[in-house]
């Protein structure tokens, strides 16, 4: 009893410090609006088209610019103040709650104007993701950060369960109710982010140039181990993601609502949530690499199983699978990014990361309404799940550092030299 008082006094120790406190109820908010927003946007596109295709046309949409942005967003966010960035993006995703909420009142019976909508919240979300990854460590010690990894991952879970749920209930009164309650809490959201301060990023010696923009890629590049788990973890989302498809697999096999729809999507998030908190509750710090195998390859099966189910509780049970089988290589690939990476480049190097994670997501939506276009949706959703298994069993032969590496670096605090020649100072 008094080890796990220990454990709960750190994490009430971790939420004292008021500025990861507020960062951490900002991004509850948002994260909630968003997932909401994604099961509105998927099946009112569903509802007018019927044609799977279209349902990877939104990941597509918000793909493009935040492939082309969020490398110059890694260089700003490592250069202005990081929670100001933060602010704007949600500020920018509120206005596109707006613009769905307009366009649906007036009548839509074309989807064009939501994937316009789709490249903003796009633009949005690539200068949000490196601000916020690489915000993080500068809203609490060194000491905490492995527990507020964990704590910040639990929040995103929490919303993966509870936004879908309240989205597709919402969703019965009618997309409006939906975007109306999206952009109520992306307002809270920018509230709460206006009153996160930080100290102001370190002046920078480098001159702005293509050298220097790139220094996230070099660095990536150059840490094998940090390379092997971010393009792991692209390569198996990016063909075995099948939670892109749900809308029609909701309607046409499962024979579910709006409603049954939520059900579904809150699925992942509950294997990853329970994930979450017993690593914020004890972060494990052993067997790093054989534990991110053994997710990535469970993800793999358990995205086959969802593939050849027809059965609602068993296609519910492997989607908790799934979201919790991927939760290990997430929560692993986020501590190796931050520990490794010194804070002057930090925004560059979660921009690279960023980029991973948003091929991953967004274009592997679109690579599952294409393959689902072509072959159906349940082979297109067993195939990318055989596919995941077989990316694993590749990136342990290609990789064998990571493959054997048994526990965390110590701290963030290796040398690098960046554009204009000197090392940038640890965190």
């Amino acid at each position: 009893m008094a080890e796990l008082g220990s454990d709960g006094q750190r994490l009430g120790r971790l939420l004292a410090h008021p500025g990861f406190a507020r960062f951490l109820t900002a991004r509850l908010a948002v994260s909630i609006a968003v997932q909401m927003q994604t099961v509105a946007v998927g099946w009112q596109i569903y509802a007018i088209t019927r044609d799977p295709l279209d349902l990877g046309l939104i990941g597509l949409s918000q793909f493009l610019p935040f492939v082309l942005l969020v490398l110059p967003a890694g260089q700003v966010a490592d250069r202005r103040n990081r929670a100001r960035i933060l602010t704007g993006c949600y500020s920018l995703e509120f206005l596109c709650a707006l613009l769905l909420l307009a366009f649906t009142l007036s009548g839509l019976t074309v989807v064009w104007p939501v994937f316009a909508v789709m490249v903003l919240f796009g633009i949005a979300r690539a200068f949000s993701m490196p601000a916020g990854q690489a915000l993080l460590p500068n809203l609490v010690p060194l000491e905490h950060f492995s527990r507020a990894v964990a704590v910040n991952s639990s929040t995103w879970q929490v919303s993966t369960i509870a936004g879908p749920a309240i989205g597709g209930l919402v969703y019965l009164l009618g997309p409006d109710y939906v975007y109306g309650s999206v952009a109520a809490l992306l307002s809270f959201a920018v509230v709460m982010m206006s009153g996160v301060r930080v100290a102001p990023p370190a002046p920078h010696t480098e001159p702005d140039s293509w050298h220097s923009l790139l220094e996230g890629l070099r660095f990536v590049w150059q840490r094998k181990i940090i390379l092997g788990a971010v393009s792991l973890d692209l390569f198996a989302v990016l063909f075995g993601g099948a939670t892109a498809l749900l809308p029609a697999y909701a309607s046409d096999i499962l024979k579910v609502g709006p409603d049954g729809l939520g059900i579904l999507r809150a699925a992942p998030g509950v294997g990853a949530a329970l994930i979450a908190i017993a690593f914020a509750w004890r972060p494990f710090t052993r067997r790093v690499g054989s534990l991110m195998f053994g997710g990535v390859a469970l993800f793999g099966l358990a995205t086959v199983i969802f593939g050849m189910s027809e059965s609602f509780v068993v296609s519910l049970v492997a989607l908790i699978v799934l979201g919790g089988a991927d939760m290990v290589s997430v929560y692993i690939r986020h501590l190796l990014v931050q520990l490794e990476t010194p804070d002057a480049i930090r925004g560059r190097v979660s921009a690279v990361n960023a980029v991973f994670i948003g091929a991953s997501n967004e274009l592997g939506e679109f690579e599952s309404g294409l393959t689902a276009a072509w072959w159906g949706l349940k082979p297109a959703v067993v195939v990318g799940g055989l596919a995941s298994l077989a990316i694993a069993g590749l990136w342990m032969r290609w990789f064998p550092g990571l493959r054997d590496m048994d526990g965390f670096p110590a701290s963030g605090t290796r040398q690098v030299t960046v554009a204009g020649g000197s090392p940038p100072p640890a965190s």
